[in-house]
């Protein structure tokens, strides 16, 4: 299968309140839909993950989350790189559901530099849920076999792909104040 063909595939399942895993920049992800609870709820399930910690959401585009932060999108600078990925933390509007926030007023986001991760967003033409594909407290899959073995039967699609260079998940910093609340 050519790589257009399995984004199309991995698109057509999440639009259909498909989970599916992915490469990132540093490790795989687990993905859904932002706006389908149930396909999230399969992820916080999947994980074990609490939902008040929230998710981050990522994108091809700032644009593609109007409607999930409250900042204009042009005026959105949200510098990532393959090697040093950065998630955002930003202002919320009140139309995002509280499993993508949980206890927070604020929304985790990523503007994707990784190409399989860019293509899924440009192929959904939105945002997607993007959390590290291992069981809350441990380490995320950042190898393909690992990846399969762990998640291979409770997800409906693995995106084929390599993660990028980053060692790990990404640097999380606070839009407004720079200040970083996770070093990568």
């Amino acid at each position: 299968m050519s790589h257009s063909q399995s984004i199309r595939k991995a698109t057509r399942i999440l639009l259909k309140g498909g989970v599916i895993a992915y490469p990132t920049e540093g490790v795989f992800g687990l993905g859904a839909m932002p706006d389908d609870f149930d396909a999230v709820g399969r992820i916080l399930t999947i994980k074990e993950r609490d939902p008040g910690m929230g998710l981050v959401l990522i994108c091809s585009d700032p644009w593609q989350l109007a409607g999930w932060i409250d900042m204009n999108p042009d005026s959105v600078v949200l510098d990532s790189s393959d090697e040093h990925p950065v998630t955002w933390i930003v202002p919320a509007t009140d139309e995002v559901p509280w499993w993508i926030r949980g206890e927070h007023d604020s929304i985790a986001v990523r503007q994707t530099t990784h190409p399989v991760a860019r293509a899924l967003c440009e192929d959904a033409d939105s945002a997607l849920v993007s959390t590290s594909a291992n069981i809350s407290g441990r380490p995320p899959a950042r190898n393909p076999y690992v990846l399969r073995r762990l998640f291979g039967s409770l997800v409906d699609y693995i995106v084929p792909g390599h993660c990028g260079p980053a060692h790990g998940a990404s640097e999380i910093r606070d839009l407004k104040t720079g200040k970083v609340l996770r070093s990568a």
